[in-house]
């Protein structure tokens, strides 16, 4: 397959799998990042993860021209060349993701020199605007919030906004109204650029930070691979794509899944500094249809808390009920 290279896998040892689920990575991350499953459950579901750098990311070229259309076709394209038929959750994780934990899983990565397009981020909403077709339900884990989707009251996403760090509200305000000065911004030593890209304590709730603090130790050398391209090309271009002007707004979509064979569910901590809880209500309010779990205590590595991991993939795959 053109511009693909398998590295590692993740999943059942069966022979035959009932679940293949793509795991696109968020801010910072990579392929070698992946839901902390207990290989149990993952026997019993016959599970099978996809993991992949995104542009910029890794090994995967960089796309001057990502948008939030391009990212739903570009995991089509994903499924396709690796034949993973109609059977196809997907498993966005966060923005602000960066594990360093040692799961193995199946990621690939863009040959550069291909005229492939590349996978990035925000996924979720992207995928539901633009019908991807190989999509069977999806798990969100606190998905990016763009304070300016025109359905937020102006009051609440003012109210939300001002929960960021100062200079995170300025930071975000350059990727939204001058995306081309982002790149200077985050490189100035005049002001505090964003705080989230320099993991300032700050932005962590106190259980997120003892999570970060095992996944550090755990953290191998070779997972500094994320932005060898640098900066710009991964992380930079991840904010201008979630915090530019999107051309629909995410609180119009229609349920993917009418007939309820499926579901979409999201999943928010309430003590997440990163992404405002009040603004991820509003969304599960104005679309019923999603699934919406918010975890008391959690922050914005909810999915790292003991047995989270196993909750998300049961509630996506059999239809359980989330314990807490």
């Amino acid at each position: 397959m053109e511009g693909i290279l398998p590295t590692e896998r993740k999943g059942s040892l069966r022979r035959r799998l009932t679940t293949k689920l793509s795991v696109p990575h968020g801010f910072s991350g990579s392929k070698e990042y992946i839901i902390p499953v207990s290989q149990e459950l993952i026997e019993e579901l016959g599970i099978y993860f996809v993991a992949f750098d995104r542009a910029g990311y890794g090994e995967s070229d960089p796309n001057p021209k990502r948008s939030v259309k391009s990212e739903a076709f570009d995991i089509q394209e994903l499924a396709d060349q690796l034949e993973l038929g109609s059977n196809h959750p997907l498993l966005p994780f966060p923005f602000r993701e960066r594990m360093e934990g040692k799961a193995k899983n199946r990621g690939t990565n863009r040959k550069r020199g291909t005229n492939r397009k590349r996978v990035r981020c925000p996924l979720e909403a992207s995928v539901g605007r633009y019908g991807v077709r190989l999509l069977t339900g999806a798990a969100l884990i606190v998905p990016v919030i763009n304070y300016w989707w025109p359905s937020f009251p102006s009051h609440l996403s003012r109210e939300a906004y001002k929960l960021q760090l100062v200079q995170d509200q300025w930071t975000l305000r350059v990727a939204h109204y001058t995306p081309l000065l982002l790149y200077w911004w985050m490189t100035q030593n005049w002001f505090p650029a964003s705080a989230v890209a320099a993991r300032h304590p700050e932005i962590f709730s106190p259980l997120t930070k003892k999570i970060a603090e095992k996944l550090m130790a755990a953290r191998k050398p070779d997972q500094d691979k994320a932005r060898q391209q640098g900066d710009f090309e991964s992380r930079h271009r991840d904010m201008m794509v979630a915090f530019g002007t999107w051309e629909f707004d995410p609180m119009d979509l229609n349920n993917p899944f009418p007939n309820n064979e499926t579901s979409v569910h999201i999943w928010q901590g309430y003590e997440d500094r990163l992404v405002p809880t009040i603004l991820q209500r509003y969304v599960a309010k104005r679309l019923p249809w999603i699934k919406y779990h918010e975890i008391p205590n959690a922050g914005h590595l909810l999915h790292h808390v003991d047995g989270m991991g196993n909750n998300i993939i049961r509630s996506l795959l059999l239809k359980e009920e989330a314990s807490t």
